[in-house]
């Protein structure tokens, strides 16, 4: 049997037509590789920005969930960074075997809305003039009819200059003495640094943990050679410049009559290792009940957590500490304690993460999702937090009210919810073996329910 054959045309036009024709169908299956893994990059790009707006929205709607929350966002920034940069040049890639094809589909990605440059941004207008003639038929008779306008953000690289002060010296030919004005300021005494390197400095190395060796080898490659201990010892003369405001903000926080005390774990460089420090911080802040004074938290440092350095931090302090229930703590609060006994408040918010924990629904799907054994989900933890979101909901509704009326609608809503709460964990008790981690988390606060309900 024959086999058919399509009819070939015995035109010259129609034969160029049909092969011009072939070579655009093969050009576009050639581009439609680069294009499909441009989508599927896009949508994988899509996807993690979605997930990340969802969880900074529940970040904001429920508050701090613990530190493990803000580790997740920065999980999910990271993912969505690599996710973007690899679907922008997938798109690139796309582009660029499309632009070979006359006839093939371009591709661009679907972006989020960007939003507008901010305001106090200078402004630099570059007009491109429009012809002085028609280019379609050469007249000259043109009529402005508007403009576009496109913006694009741009930064002057970082300029590096010397500051010569010349102070002239004059001699009087009456008295014969010398004058000269005075020496400028100077941050550090006879400092080669000005204000803003120093500031520069400090925080890069404390508020960007770069440390000094990582800054010498970036001035080195901006053309500015500085050793390390030339750095090392600005950086130590300006601390020294800054102690007084450390002291007055830490009698600033001091003098508040209630504060809230936490300490957080902080790795150390250490000879062949990595130790593990702690960073103390206490907050003054009275907005939530109008106080007119502002907020301000104060840090102190040590090797270790031994219950010295909070009780060294307070010695000459006295008023209402709101903290959890480190053992440290506990002989700021004897009677016999002088000036005074410090009042312990308990951290609701201490309590509540380790609840959070046995009835985190969202935490247990991400393990099952990854082929993890999935955490158990407990429904008495997940009704005690829900209890608790309850009392946070009457203080977000006191925010900023005065003492006199936040005590009063604490008593009116909140004391009810408490003893509810109180007696449901009483009633539970007794059946949960001292080792489940949910009785723990009841004796954690029943053990100490006045501190809890001192509010």
């Amino acid at each position: 049997m024959q086999a058919s054959v399509s009819p070939v045309p015995d035109d010259i036009e129609a034969l160029k037509a049909a092969l011009a024709a072939a070579r655009t169908e093969a050009a576009t299956a050639r581009a439609e590789p680069a294009t499909v893994q441009a989508e599927r990059s896009d949508d994988q790009a899509l996807i993690a920005h979605l997930k990340l707006q969802i969880e900074k929205l529940k970040h904001q709607l429920y508050g701090t969930k613990a530190e493990r929350g803000s580790r997740l966002l920065d999980q999910l920034e990271l993912q969505l960074e690599e996710l973007q940069a690899t679907a922008s040049q997938d798109e690139a890639a796309a582009q660029s075997a499309a632009r070979k094809v006359a006839d093939a589909p371009g591709f661009e990605r679907r972006r989020p809305s960007r939003q507008p440059f901010p305001e106090h941004l200078p402004r630099e207008r570059i007009i491109i003039a429009a012809p002085c003639a028609c280019p379609a038929c050469g007249g000259t008779r043109l009529s402005r009819i508007g403009d576009d306008v496109t913006e694009t953000l741009e930064v002057i690289p970082r300029q590096w200059k010397v500051i010569q002060t010349v102070r002239e010296k004059v001699a009087c030919r009456d008295c014969e003495k010398i004058s000269q004005p005075p020496a400028p300021f100077h941050v550090v005494a006879r400092g080669w640094a000005g204000p803003s390197l120093l500031a520069m400095m400090l925080f890069e190395k404390y508020g960007q943990h770069q440390p000094l060796n990582r800054q010498v080898e970036r001035y080195g490659r901006e053309g500015v050679p500085l050793s390390l201990s030339t750095l090392a010892d600005q950086v130590g003369a300006a601390a020294a410049v800054l102690e007084p405001l450390h002291h007055w903000l830490a009698a600033h926080v001091m003098g508040a009559e209630r504060l809230h005390g936490d300490d957080t774990t902080v790795p150390v460089l250490a000879r062949g290792k990595t130790a593990t420090g702690r960073i103390w911080t206490y907050v003054r802040d009275d907005r939530p009940f109008g106080g007119p004074a502002p907020p301000a938290a104060l840090f102190f440092y040590s090797p270790n957590r031994a219950g010295e350095h909070p009780r060294q931090h307070l010695v000459h302090w006295s008023g209402i500490l709101q903290a959890d229930a480190y053992g440290g703590y506990a002989r700021l609060y004897d009677a016999g304690r002088q000036p005074a006994p410090i009042i312990e408040a308990g951290c609701w918010s201490h309590a509540r993460r380790a609840f959070f924990v046995l009835a985190d629904l969202e935490a247990s799907a991400r393990r099952k999702a990854g082929g993890k054994m999935p955490a158990p989900i407990s429904p008495l933890a997940r009704e005690i937090v829900q209890r608790m979101d309850r009392l946070l909901e009457v203080e977000r509704s006191i925010n900023g009210h005065s003492s006199q009326d936040r005590l009063m609608t604490r008593r009116a809503l909140s004391a009810p919810l408490v003893d509810e709460l109180e007696a449901l964990m009483l009633k539970h008790r007794p059946g949960l073996s001292r080792h489940d981690d949910l009785a723990k988390a009841m004796d954690y606060m029943l053990k100490r329910w006045p501190v809890f309900t001192r509010f």
